[in-house]
């Protein structure tokens, strides 16, 4: 049975299908990243489920995303069901414990956990251009708008900042042309539609302040357990691309701000990447490099991520080699490319003289992987058929009331409830552009000296005593009014991007 330096995952069976041996992971080898794959309805939400146990008992945090909601039952106590009884004693767990875990609910849209927010600026380019799907002749431009942000001093914090700023570099394409190459009107423009398409979407509940702090899900308990973040998802799923950039923002954040700890007991923090394939579906090569690089370098930061999908050829290859940590469940083989999921998924497991690799994973049953861990110095296990343990939290959702009452008693409660609006580019470009409008009001009236007469009842216009300013914008200040009109208040906080942002960090 796993102890205190490892998890139990399972037990092997021997090809007379009689118990073998306890697999476990490794909390040493935590940080080396994993694998979670099978088709639907194989077993895998089950799997996540008792490896954010095993890492929370062991006082590894955890975050991880619920696209069905079936996860969040992680925070109640089992039941003891027929089925999961008969588990545990085929696998040998005995005592077969039920818990419930500490969890902080989170949620992008503030509906079913605590808002998650992140700024403009610490998103960055790169991947603002990824999430608006955003051709390279405007990605360009996006990257002009983030150096002109920074050169002059503008907070990019919520949408209407970068809203704002797009109509201020629309006004002075041409001069901007000048200094940073061609900058169109079309190409602003297309991202300003691209922008409302984003808002339409929820994106701006995203966009803000308060952002979320890292340290919030790196939490333990007062027993020494880790807290659970579990991100509810199945309404962020209707806009994948939006889930996959939030995640690779974490997933970055977390890189630029953990320092190297190189390796330890245990991890400091544990991700699971649901739904991995969305990550890397469409995703330009510059991207995908970048999180290969992420990959490669965050487990020297004490993180381990777990890639969950259901098809190992989701994963590109650079990225797949780092995962050492592998639970792969049944694969269904009707299509030519499902036929190669299987070989390329048996060609990543070190050989059992046993049994077919590639055949054992279109026999498996449900709750039943081939499993194979990262052992001493590292070294991959010989794959094993292996039953997975029961969980001990509930199996299944949690009730709405249930929800409430836990993110009620949460450790971050009243933290991020509230928005925060402070001064950033929307605020400083609208005060430039009022500032213009006066000088050349003041201008103007210089200009025409004072000494014209006027016309009772038509307010001065051929005149300069008494009368008011000119009631015409100027296009700056038309352009800011439009964009007020259309945008919504949000919040945001100081300039700070990461690797994944393209740009230098500052503030």
């Amino acid at each position: 049975m796993a102890d205190e330096t490892s998890i139990f995952i399972g037990a092997s069976r021997k090809p007379d299908d009689s118990y073998q041996r306890a697999e476990e992971l490794l909390l040493r080898y935590g940080n080396r990243h994993g694998l979670v794959t099978g088709a639907t309805g194989t077993g895998k939400t089950v799997s996540l489920q008792i490896l954010a146990e095993g890492f929370s008992n062991a006082g590894v945090p955890v975050f991880c995303a619920d696209i069905k909601g079936d996860l969040s039952g992680i925070a109640m106590m089992g039941e003891a069901k027929d089925f999961l009884v008969k588990r545990a004693e085929q696998v040998k767990l005995d005592p077969y414990q039920f818990q419930e875990f500490p969890v902080i609910f989170w949620d992008l849209f503030g509906e079913q956990g605590h808002p998650i927010r992140a700024t403009i600026s610490e998103m960055g380019p790169l991947l603002l251009s990824r999430l608006m799907n955003l051709t390279e002749a405007q990605e360009g431009v996006m990257n002009i708008a983030f150096r002109i942000a920074d050169e002059e001093g503008l907070l990019l914090l919520d949408l209407k900042d970068l809203q704002a700023l797009l109509a201020n570099i629309a006004e002075r394409a041409d001069e901007l042309s000048a200094r940073y190459g061609n900058v169109t009107k079309p190409s602003v423009g297309a991202i300003q539609r691209t922008l409302l398409v984003l808002e339409s979407q929820g994106a701006a509940n995203f966009f803000g302040e308060p952002a979320l702090r890292i340290a919030d899900i790196m939490r333990t308990t007062r027993d020494g357990r880790g807290a659970i973040s579990v991100l509810a998802a199945d309404k962020l799923m209707m806009n994948p691309r939006l889930y996959a950039t939030f995640l690779l923002w974490l997933m970055s954040e977390l890189f630029e701000e953990l320092p190297e700890v190189g390796d330890l007991d245990r991890p400091k923090l544990v991700f699971f990447f649901d739904e991995a394939h969305l990550l890397f579906e469409d995703a330009p090569k510059v991207l995908i490099d970048r999180v290969e690089q992420v990959v490669r370098l965050i487990r020297s930061k004490g993180v381990g991520v777990y890639f969950v999908t259901q098809n190992p050829l989701d994963i590109p290859e650079k990225v797949l080699a780092q995962l050492g940590n592998r639970v792969q469940h049944a694969l269904r083989a009707y299509t030519p490319r499902e036929q190669q999921a299987v070989r390329t998924a048996a060609e990543t497991f070190r050989p059992n003289p046993d049994f077919d690799c590639a055949t054992a994973i279109t026999q498996l049953a449900t709750g039943e992987a081939l499993v194979s861990m990262l052992e001493d110095k590292g070294v991959p296990a010989m794959v094993q058929r292996t039953l997975i343990r029961p969980p001990s939290s509930r199996l299944g959702p949690i009730t709405p009331d249930e929800r409430r009452k836990i993110i009620a008693e949460s450790p971050v409660t009243g933290q991020y409830d509230e928005t925060v609006d402070r001064e950033s580019a929307f605020e400083m470009l609208q005060k430039k552009a009022k500032e213009a409008q006066d000088s050349e009001a003041q201008a103007q009236q210089q200009n025409s000296g004072g000494s014209r007469w006027t016309i009772p009842g038509f307010d001065d216009v051929l005149g300069t005593g008494n009368r008011r300013s000119s009631n015409r914008q100027t296009v700056a200040e038309a352009a800011i009014k439009s964009v007020v009109r259309s945008v919504g208040s949000s919040v945001g906080r100081a300039i700070v991007r990461g690797i994944l942002g393209s740009l230098a960090r500052g503030r």
